[in-house]
């Protein structure tokens, strides 16, 4: 794929949308690309995080204590990893032959430094993000207890 495929792909995706064209093509530029087989393991649970994977093609199951999650083209699979070092909570297999391309936490965070509008656009959405979710925990506690 060209840069410019890449990076209409990174808009695709909620997150990284977020931070615009030039922080987009500077994602593309420094990230790679990688291929996968059917069966073949993008990451196991326990594993260190230090970065996070663009569907490209393909799919992917990601699952994490039961639940499963099948991601394809324009997924973003471990977002929390661009951000934060840790432990892989899920592990991510290919369903079928694909690619995807690995987003460095390194690169990422070199990215929000270089451009902190895009920071602080990254910051607000996660932000809100957290607010929903803690609401959204308040109100099914709410309902288990009534």
């Amino acid at each position: 794929m060209s840069i410019d495929d890449d990076v209409a792909l990174l808009e695709r995706v909620p997150t990284m949308r977020l931070l615009g064209d030039s922080s987009l093509r500077m994602l593309a530029i420094g990230s790679e690309q990688r291929d996968f087989n059917a069966g073949d393991v993008l990451f196991k649970a326990g594993d260190a995080a230090d970065a996070g994977y663009v569907v490209q093609r393909g799919t992917f199951r990601v699952e994490e204590g039961g639940a499963e999650i099948i991601a394809g083209p324009g997924a973003l699979i471990g977002e929390l990893a661009l951000i934060v070092a840790m432990k892989r909570p899920s592990t991510a297999t290919a369903l079928e032959r694909g690619s995807v391309i690995r987003v460095a936490r390194s690169l990422f965070q070199r990215v929000l430094e270089s451009d902190p509008p895009a920071a602080r656009r990254l910051r607000d959405e996660l932000a809100l993000r957290t607010s929903q979710l803690a609401s959204d925990i308040l109100m099914a506690g709410g309902k288990l207890s009534t």
